[in-house]
């Protein structure tokens, strides 16, 4: 009897086997076709085709490259959101700039985020939390039609409480609110915090895994735009999330150095048309919102640029070597993170070696212990090329801003890492404005006043298990 239980679970065992490589095999052709890059294509085959019963769950959960389910108004694959979105466009045409034909940086951007420069726009450089969330607040508080929200974190603390009787204050008064907030960046965001808003009113969606069986398996993907916009007039954009830390009060990391915008003018109907789509997915729902928006006195000329993997192609990968490969003075980038693909590393490297001042600023102490260590495995082939890092040392530094030459300037939500470039919606505005040029210039040379020029011996002067660390953690790069 007994040999013939371990027979029969060996019969079964064997089945199983076979079942796990077989499908193993099947996923290995998806990922053949469809996962971007080589080395992740190279990775998951080897997984999937050696230990399948440990790869299969994973890449279900990791491997997919599109998002399938997003609606992108602007490629009209829904109805109501194409009419939205050509009622945006018709609107702008009045404010829409002319790009000649010699700047292919701005050319290439407006393709890929699918939405025009315009003139006649306001912007406000808002340099760390404290005056971001005072002037967030006022706007909420002067708000009379609706609010339009939408962070990747948000939490239950003095900063997210406070913002959370701001909505409510609102809603009570008879402003329509509506509360978009990620998934899995907002996980620890207590479901008492939700309720306590929606008593008062309030609309609340989540951005991620709640609606169907089937979008469990993206949770890879995340919403990690920050948008306040306040009836259709003003829009907030950038890289503060809603923490008390994004005030400097958490002791882990001190003084939070960060970098958001204010937007008045024509572009923030780009902006309110981005998180229109977001809603769509997360709700199901085309929000009929007014439009209507005029000139400021102040006539900057911006551009909203969004991105994300629902995009044919990997929009902000391709936005950052296009930066590098059209620079021509300077490319200056600020980011917590410093692990660049091929492509974005190749084009950094070349902008250097034909003599733009290439500089990355990355904060000196790490918030993603892998994130950080992957950045150091790339000092060898990033400095020796003329591309110079710059570690800031009074805090932690959360900006995403990019300069380049003297002509355009940007600040935005997006890192430059590969969850920015393939798994992350992200947003950022652009100008090509002078003033609004050289107050982020203003503000760069101050951080790096305030930073050390990092170099090859900070990575290889360190011990051997720390640079097989730097070497192991950049390989995870892909899912970090």
């Amino acid at each position: 009897m007994l040999f013939h239980d371990l027979e029969f679970h060996t019969w079964w065992g064997l089945v199983l086997f076979i079942i796990f490589y077989g499908v193993g095999i099947l996923h290995v052709l998806h990922a053949l076709m469809h996962v971007r890059t080589s080395q992740g294509t190279i990775a998951w085959v080897i997984s999937l085709l050696t230990v399948p019963f440990l790869a299969l769950p994973l890449y279900w959960l990791l491997g997919r490259t599109r998002f399938t389910r997003n609606v992108d108004g602007r490629r009209e694959k829904d109805q109501g959101l194409a009419k939205v979105a050509a009622a945006m466009h018709l609107r702008l045409r009045r404010f829409t700039v002319d790009i000649p034909e010699d700047d292919a940086f701005e050319k290439a951007a407006q393709m890929l985020g699918g939405l025009p420069f315009t003139r006649g726009n306001e912007l406000e450089l808002l340099i760390d939390g404290e005056v971001t969330f005072d002037r967030i607040f006022q706007t909420i508080r002067e708000t009379q039609h609706y609010l339009c929200v939408n962070f990747f974190i948000v939490k239950h603390d003095r900063l997210g409480q406070q913002f959370q009787e701001a909505l409510i204050e609102r809603a009570r008064a008879g402003v329509k609110v509506y509360f978009l907030f990620d998934e899995i960046g907002s996980h620890k965001l207590p479901r008492r915090y939700l309720r306590a808003m929606e008593e008062a009113g309030i609309e609340c969606k989540s951005f991620g895994i709640n609606r169907f069986w089937w979008s469990r398996l993206q949770i890879n993907f995340r919403n990690h735009r920050k948008i306040v916009i306040s009836d259709g007039t003003t829009a907030y954009l950038g890289g503060l999330n809603v923490g008390d830390e994004y005030l400097g009060r958490d002791q882990r990391f001190g003084k939070w150095r960060d970098t958001h915008l204010k937007i008045r003018g024509p572009a923030v109907e780009a902006v309110q048309a981005v998180f229109l789509e977001d809603w769509f997915w997360a709700a199901n729902v085309v929000l009929d919102l007014p439009g209507e928006t005029e000139a400021q006195p102040a006539d900057q000329i911006a551009a909203i640029i969004p991105t994300g993997p629902a995009d044919p192609a990997d929009s902000w990968q391709l936005v950052v070597a296009e930066a590098a490969n059209t620079s021509r003075q300077r490319l200056w980038i600020a980011s917590p993170y410093f692990v660049p693909d091929e492509g974005v590393l190749t084009a950094l490297q070349a902008a250097a070696i034909r003599g733009v001042d290439v500089r990355i600023l990355i904060p000196e102490r790490a918030d993603h212990l892998l994130v950080w260590l992957s950045a150091f495995s790339y000092y060898e082939q990033a400095i020796p090329y003329g591309v110079k890092l710059f570690c800031y040392n009074r805090g932690f530094l959360h900006q995403k801003v990019m300069l380049i030459d003297q002509r355009l300037a940007a600040v935005g939500t997006a890192n430059l890492d590969n969850r920015s470039f393939r798994l992350n919606f992200e947003i950022t505005g652009f100008s090509t404005d002078r003033k609004f040029v050289a107050e982020v210039t203003n503000m760069l040379e101050q951080d790096f006043s305030h930073s050390v020029q990092a170099q090859v011996e900070d990575f290889t002067g360190k011990s051997f298990l720390f640079r097989a660390a730097c070497r192991a953690a950049r390989l995870l790069a892909p899912i970090q």
